[in-house]
This record gives C-alpha cells, structure tokens and sequence, in this order.
C-alpha cells in the first residue's frame, strides 16, 4: 500500500529542495563547535532589532557565530526582506517571492546603527532578481540614510552579483561605502550544484567594476570550503581575486544547514586553514581572515580597521 503525503510547499522554508535526498549532517568537530548564546547583551541585540524590525543575516543564516557577535552588539543587518529569489545550495535563507520593498526600511536600519552605537556596520541583502535594479538603488538609500543618522561609523555592504542587472556596480560605487563585499562563495567548478543561480565571472566582474569605478573603496571576497574544492583551485580563485584588486580575502567552513543542503565534503582542519591564510597574503591581499569559523561580517571591524592601517602603511612606504 502507498501512502501519499501532500506537502504544503507555501510554507515550506526551502520549497525547491523538498524533494531532494537527505544528506545526513556529520558531526562537527571539536574545532568547530560553539556554545549557545546566553549574554545578556546578546539579548538587548536582539531585543531591539525586534523592536526596528529588522532582518538580520546572523539569524536567518544560522551564523555559529551569533552569541559572540551579537554580545559585542555586533550585527549585519539583512534589508529587501527575508526571502531570497535564488536558491543556492549552501544557504539557510528562505527562497521564495519576496513582497514589495519597504520604504520605511533605511531609515529604521540608519536608526538601529545609531542606537547600537556601532563603529563599523555590514549591509547585507537577500537576492532581489525580481527587482530592475537588483535592489541597488535600495542599498544606496540605506548607505546615505546610515551616513545621515551615524557619521562616525563606516560601513561595509555584502551584495548580490546583480546579475543581468546593468547598472548595479555603478550605482554602489557612487554610495561609496567604506567597504564593498560580493562574495565568490565557491570555485567555478562547483558552480552548478552550489550556486546554480550565479556566474562565477559575473561576480569577478563585478568586483572589479566596483574597483574601478571607485578605487578608494576597499574591496572584498569569501569562499567556503570543504564543499570539494582542491587546494589548486582555491589558489587559482585568490588569483583571480588579485587581477582583480580585490584588497580582502575571508575563508571558512561550510557548515550544513538541513538535511536538504549540500553536504560537508570534509571539515577543513584549523592549520590547513593557516596554510591558505598564509598563500593568500603571498600572494598581496591586504588582509586576510581565514579560520574555520570566519565569516564575511565576523570581527568586520577590527579587519576593517587593521585594512585601512595597512593600506595607509603601503601608500607612505
């Protein structure tokens, strides 16, 4: 006899990997295990980010490193809503069709940046493909809202690759945010298992557009591994990287989300992750972070700070 379940895919968080097979989750290891939050600051955070209503990354990626971040009032805020147009691989964000953007939302971020008190903010975004722009008018409204409300604090934007959407690097270049991040994520050859919705080189190119166009914007990238890539392919993306400027390299861990995810090809020791740390500032970033728990917005801005020191040290020398 069969059964038949009917699946609600409306509400499912993940409606496009509902019918994939399971990939059961490994046991982290010792290296990569952390405790769960329990500060009292952490709580604030987190209360008032409720009460802005606001989106943050931290949450709707199930970062690890939540309870150190958010303790430090540390967090990166998540604008055009919760629900992302791609549905990659790796990523714990719900897919979906996201609703109409909100004009209220720069303004409410602008204001959570002031209250925190932050010296360093990162912006990040769902995917917007049903957007003309991609949402990058939408991101230079929150980087001119924030500049506005807290002057003091630099800020950092992780964005989408705008891809087919003519005008996006132009548009961030001309916000001028102290940090521009687009993060490759993987090596091309995992590209269509991990990030079907991407091109690898319309991220280099972006990257490089942004450059560019404003050369005083430090740039930056990330890739995850233990997804299977090999070490010559992770050489050959930070060369990719450097032809084109990008001034910032972070690495980590993947780490799985759901069953429905991708899984973990292997766990990437902490000393292998010194190895590349040291391959990558051979080869002239200006800085690097890159341990199994390192993520884009992690520690974003003591790097942010020891980048500009570097980078003022190379110019006088």
């Amino acid at each position: 006899m069969s059964v038949h379940i009917e699946i609600d895919h409306r509400k499912a968080r993940h409606p496009e990997k509902l019918l994939r097979p399971d990939n059961p989750i490994q046991r982290k290891p010792a290296w990569i295990r952390v405790r769960a939050p329990t500060h009292p600051i952490y709580h604030e955070t987190r209360a008032l980010m409720r009460a802005q209503g606001l989106v943050t990354v931290c949450e709707e990626a199930a970062c690890p490193n939540i309870g150190e971040c958010w303790a430090q009032r540390h967090a990166t805020m998540m604008i055009m809503g919760d629900t992302c147009t791609r549905a990659c691989a790796f990523c714990n964000v719900a897919t979906g069709l996201p609703g109409p953007l909100d004009a209220t939302e720069p303004a409410r971020v602008a204001d959570a940046v002031a209250k925190l008190g932050l010296r360093h903010v990162v912006i990040t975004s769902v995917d917007r493909d049903d957007l003309p722009d991609g949402g990058a008018a939408h991101f230079a409204a929150v980087i001119a809202a924030t500049r506005a409300a807290a002057p003091a604090t630099t800020i950092e934007v992780l964005t989408p690759d705008f891809l087919r959407k003519p005008g996006g690097a132009e548009t961030l270049a001309e916000a001028a945010p102290d940090v521009f991040n687009h993060n490759l994520e993987t090596v091309p050859r995992l590209y269509p298992t991990i990030r079907p919705g991407a091109r690898y080189y319309q991220s280099l190119r972006l990257l490089d557009q942004v450059k560019r166009l404003a050369p005083q914007i430090f740039t930056k990238s990330g890739l995850m591994l233990g997804l299977g890539e090999e070490r010559a392919e992770i050489s050959q993306v930070m060369d990719d990287l450097r032809i084109a400027d990008v001034d910032f390299i972070t690495m980590g861990q993947y780490l799985q989300p759901t069953v429905k995810h991708a899984a973990v090809a292997r766990f990437v020791p902490p000393e292998e992750f010194a190895e590349f740390a040291a391959m990558a500032r051979g080869k002239g970033f200006l800085q690097v972070a890159a341990t199994p728990l390192t993520r884009s917005s992690y520690h974003a801005d003591a790097d942010f700070a020891e980048m500009r020191a570097t980078r003022a040290a190379r110019l006088a020398a």
